[in-house]
């Protein structure tokens, strides 16, 4: 197994086929927050965001917002989305994946991001399902900026569906 190769690609969160996920009996989605369901200078989700997650909470999805952000930046999309949030994820650690397998299978889970080197590999390490989406800014943290590179190489690869 390619550990920095996603399960799944999709252009953004609202492109993925959350039925098709349901019917893999895919029970819990944990989104990254920065660049996957928010631009780093949003302090709220969208509209269309809260519409989609209301949606998804009507399929039985249990939600988690799972960033390796801060809890002052996780908190306020935590509390409008009506969702779990996990800051400090440290993600592609996999000490908070080992937490959520005490309350799901490695099976029923799935992590969506846009960074192969966080979201991916962390969700690969851990066993779950990864889905790489597009970051939908262009902006990012110093440190994304240089993963950003290297992830330029590692798409040429055909990731989609």
């Amino acid at each position: 197994m390619n550990l920095l190769k996603p399960n799944i690609y999709n252009k953004d969160i609202y492109s993925i086929n959350y039925q098709k996920l349901k019917d893999n009996n895919i029970k819990c989605l944990l989104y990254d927050l920065d660049n996957t369901i928010a631009t780093l200078d949003d302090n709220q989700p969208s509209k269309e965001t809260i519409k989609l997650f209301n949606e998804l909470k009507r399929m039985d999805f249990s939600i988690y917002i799972f960033s390796n952000a801060m809890p002052k930046r996780v908190e306020p999309f935590r509390r409008t989305l009506k969702v779990i949030g996990v800051p400090f994820a440290l993600k592609p650690l996999k000490r908070n994946f080992k937490r959520l397998l005490k309350t799901f299978k490695k099976e029923e889970i799935a992590i969506i991001g846009d960074q192969i080197f966080t979201d991916v590999l962390g969700g690969n390490k851990a066993g779950i399902t990864t889905i790489l989406v597009d970051p939908i800014s262009k902006k990012d943290l110093i440190i994304t900026k240089f993963f950003r590179l290297l992830e330029k190489l590692l798409k040429r690869g055909d990731y989609h569906e």
